[in-house]
């Protein structure tokens, strides 16, 4: 099978799914790990969003960084693009429709809605990314402060997340975001594990249950960084 044929195939948009799938998991790690960064400012009232400057400082000022951001657009960019694909063929094969209702013994909704929420998430990346990337990346002259801590100069990120979660409207895109990413990772993860061959019983039923707290956790604590500045638990 020549390389063109294997991204058309059936296998290979199932493959590209999993391996792209299980990149952008590995990425959401790193990224709610950084951003919890701002809860230190609950526990210490000195810091007023230091440790985070300071991680979002570390991620924009490593080459190495930065070159992995090339490779994880690249990730974003084959899941949307694989997945519609997906989502096209599944559908053409499904125009016929079941000769009897499946009822209740079909697939879970959310299993059946990876299209709709894919297309949610990729709706609130595009928001997002307007307004911490864009910003930190590219118009960081114009639309951030600086900060600086024991001499070294960094953007003042914190400060942009103060103003940009104390708009309710945003607040409720991003939960409706957290939302989709919650049950999108509920099928997503343990799919990925099984396209890429996975199929032992006791290590799917392991990965089944790490992808349930995974679905929940990342989400919830994404979630909890908007509330947490509205509601001005965290401040400046």
């Amino acid at each position: 099978m020549k390389w063109s044929e294997f991204f058309t195939s059936s296998v290979g948009k199932k493959l590209v799914m999993a391996f792209t799938g299980l990149f952008l998991i590995s990425f959401l790690i790193v990224h709610v790990g950084i951003n919890a960064c701002v809860f230190a400012d609950i526990y210490d009232d000195t810091d007023n969003g230091e440790m985070f400057n300071k991680a979002a400082h570390f991620m924009g000022a490593s080459y190495v960084i930065r070159l992995m951001e090339i490779g994880l657009f690249i990730g974003i960019l084959a899941h949307i693009v694989q997945g519609y694909m997906l989502e096209a063929q599944n559908r053409a094969r499904r125009k016929q429709g079941y000769a009897v209702s499946m009822g209740s013994k079909g697939s879970a909704w959310y299993k059946k809605s990876m299209g709709l929420l894919g297309t949610l998430i990729l709706l609130f990346l595009i928001v997002h990314i307007s307004h911490f990337w864009v910003p930190s990346r590219i118009t960081y002259e114009t639309t951030l402060n600086q900060v600086s801590y024991n001499g070294r100069e960094m953007h003042d990120v914190f400060s942009k997340m103060v103003d940009v979660f104390h708009n309710p409207i945003v607040v409720v895109l991003y939960l409706l975001g957290c939302f989709s990413l919650a049950w999108h990772l509920l099928h997503g993860f343990q799919s990925s594990f099984r396209s890429v061959g996975v199929h032992n019983k006791k290590w799917m039923a392991l990965i089944k249950s790490v992808g349930v707290g995974f679905s929940i956790i990342v989400p919830t604590i994404f979630a909890l960084m908007p509330i947490s500045f509205y509601f001005d638990w965290v401040t400046k």
